[in-house]
């Protein structure tokens, strides 16, 4: 039973340290920008993209694109982006960096789900699906099945995407 508990303790240290880490990027992100954690990641995103459609930013995102719109709402009304309607497709929509988005996103600091993906990303489909499978149990474990996924320590929930 020793090894179990010690697996255990282990697991549980893993989810405190993933916990301590966003909770601090995302406190330096709003202390320093003002703005959430997604709505700073969207916008480095945006920067590195730029001009990117809704679409494509969702993508990258990983979450819905009615969520990417709700942040770039907020973004938008705060002076950051810019939505712009292509002139050869009027259904497309691409999003720039204002003056004072781009002035923001030069001095803010990294935000913790771009490192989380980024990384996650960079690893292999076996290891991927392990980690995934892992985190299900979790999820079970916390009966948090039914919960909308919510953006890390933010308000912005990503819907409507389904579960498998």
């Amino acid at each position: 039973m020793a090894a179990k508990d010690a697996v255990v303790s282990e697991i549980i240290d893993h989810i405190r340290r993933v916990f301590q880490v966003v909770h601090e990027q995302s406190k330096k992100a709003k202390r320093k920008t003002g703005i959430t954690g997604p709505q700073l990641w969207a916008i480095k995103l945006i920067k590195e993209l730029s001009p990117v459609r809704v679409s494509d930013l969702a993508r990258r995102m990983y979450i819905h694109p009615a969520t990417v719109v709700g942040i770039l709402d907020r973004l938008e009304s705060s002076g950051f982006v810019v939505r712009k309607r292509s002139q050869d497709d009027k259904r497309v929509v691409r999003v720039e960096l204002t003056v004072k988005g781009k002035k923001l996103v030069d001095d803010a600091p990294q935000v913790a789900q771009g490192l989380l993906v980024v990384g996650l990303e960079k690893l292999t489909l076996k290891k991927l699906e392990a980690i995934s499978s892992a985190l299900d149990d979790l999820v079970i474990i916390l009966g948090a099945q039914e919960l909308p996924p919510q953006m890390i320590l933010s308000p912005e929930v990503n819907l409507p995407g389904k579960k498998k």
